[in-house]
């Protein structure tokens, strides 16, 4: 049986491609983690040299931010800067933090190269801050490296499937 440590980076059997099974434990893990606010673990996810993407509500999955405005478009530099800043009293949209229930479904590994994986998996992540609870909900594109000490995230797109982001139109959270 695979183990995956609370860290999340550790999963999988020794060798070989992790199970579909396997793989969903490891997406649980990270919507735990947001959830859970622990944004140091979550980041623990990520390979050096990771991105996490957000385009905005009508881009195709495809989309470029070299080329398009995105809600979110962070390189590992970024991301890192971005946890720091969401756990401090100065990041005024999260603090105090949003009350958050990230829910994962329809996992599925779309492509497998070598010891790269593509994921797709759909998601709705409920945010409540101030009396007013949000939905966002849409589609993940995971790009997954399997590694000796577990599972790395090199790349994280979600994209969400609203035709906008009203009423209160910001992603201040981590989706």
């Amino acid at each position: 049986m695979a183990t995956i440590e609370h860290a999340g980076v550790s999963a999988g059997r020794q060798g070989g491609t992790p199970t579909r099974s396997e793989i969903e434990d490891f997406l649980y893990l990270e919507a735990q983690l947001l959830d859970e606010w622990k944004l140091d673990e979550w980041l623990a996810l990520f390979a050096e040299g990771a991105t996490y993407d957000v385009p905005t509500t009508r881009a195709d999955d495809d989309a470029d931010s070299a080329d398009q405005l995105f809600l979110v478009a962070d390189d590992y530099a970024r991301l890192q800067h971005r946890v720091r800043r969401l756990k401090k009293p100065g990041a005024h949209s999260e603090w105090p933090r949003s009350r958050t229930a990230h829910s994962i479904s329809n996992v599925r590994i779309v492509e497998a190269e070598g010891d790269e994986l593509l994921i797709r998996s759909v998601f709705v992540t409920y945010r409540a801050k101030n009396d007013v609870t949000d939905c966002y909900f849409g589609h993940h594109f995971h790009r997954i490296r399997v590694q000796a000490d577990g599972l790395r995230i090199l790349s994280k797109r979600s994209m969400l499937d609203m035709s906008s982001l009203r009423p209160h139109g910001r992603v201040s959270i981590i989706v």
